[in-house]
């Protein structure tokens, strides 16, 4: 084989792939730049890079220099274009009305297939509203242990906050009804935790989460008689403890 296209998610990666199927060292081809691709947004819409790798035996002993992209540069530090979110949205009445613009705009931005829909104006126990995602590319919105749809909130939320100019309003996005299962999760797991205080009089500490899920249990038990809860450590590895109340 003297010459191979490959993909992969950087240009320089593509390139480390096709020099090993080949068998072959850099300067022993030439490279031809066929995409950069591009990151997307949260992961999602992006393309792989892609390249043209042949061996030089093949193109003649004469064509010395590598070829390049289709412009002649060949500038391999070329950061790789990465779409950007929309920094505002239209003018809406109510946070519900901003929450759906703007995630509407972003969605369309990266291409999801997806429908969002107003679950809530306001509910009651996230103290917002909440935005309902569904649809055939609604699992990319979720990610690792729901980081992107985590990421995806932050963003929402902090567009909303701009356009009303007020820190303290909280929006809540679910995907395919995702966060409503985690939450019911939480809840299960905070009780039986809190359970299990209460009867050895000793506190638990909790596995590292991100301040959404702490919310949650934090609410939920604090009504609970006989215990109370803590939020303890830094950054992301900041984790909820539940505490014996012995006052």
């Amino acid at each position: 084989m003297d010459q191979i296209i490959q993909t992969g998610r950087t240009v320089e990666e593509a390139e480390e792939q096709a020099l090993a199927a080949l068998g072959a060292d850099r300067s022993e081809v030439e490279v031809e730049i066929l995409s950069r691709g591009r990151q997307g947004f949260l992961g999602i819409g992006g393309e792989l890079a892609e390249v043209r790798v042949t061996r030089r035996s093949v193109l003649g002993a004469e064509e010395e220099a590598p070829a390049a992209s289709g412009d002649g540069d060949h500038d391999e530090s070329a950061p790789e274009s990465v779409e950007s979110p929309p920094a505002a949205v239209a003018e809406a009445d109510t946070p519900a009305e901003a929450a759906i613009q703007a995630v509407q705009r972003i969605l369309e931005t990266v291409g999801a297939d997806v429908d969002v829909s107003l679950r809530s104006a306001h509910d009651e126990f996230t103290g917002g509203p909440v935005i309902d995602i569904n649809g055939p590319d609604s699992g990319l919105l979720i990610g690792r242990r729901g980081n992107t749809l985590q990421s995806l909130q932050f963003i929402v939320q902090s567009i909303v906050r701009q356009r009303f100019e007020e820190e303290d309003i909280r929006v809540a996005l679910d995907v395919e009804q995702y966060r409503q299962r985690r939450e019911d999760s939480l809840r299960e797991m905070a009780d039986r935790v809190a359970n299990r205080v209460s009867q050895t009089g000793r506190s638990i500490t909790l596995e590292p989460m991100p301040p959404s899920d702490r919310r949650v249990i934090h609410l939920f038990l604090d009504s609970r008689e006989g215990i109370r809860t803590e939020s303890v450590g830094y950054g992301e590895s900041r984790k909820v403890q539940i505490i014996p109340d012995r006052d």
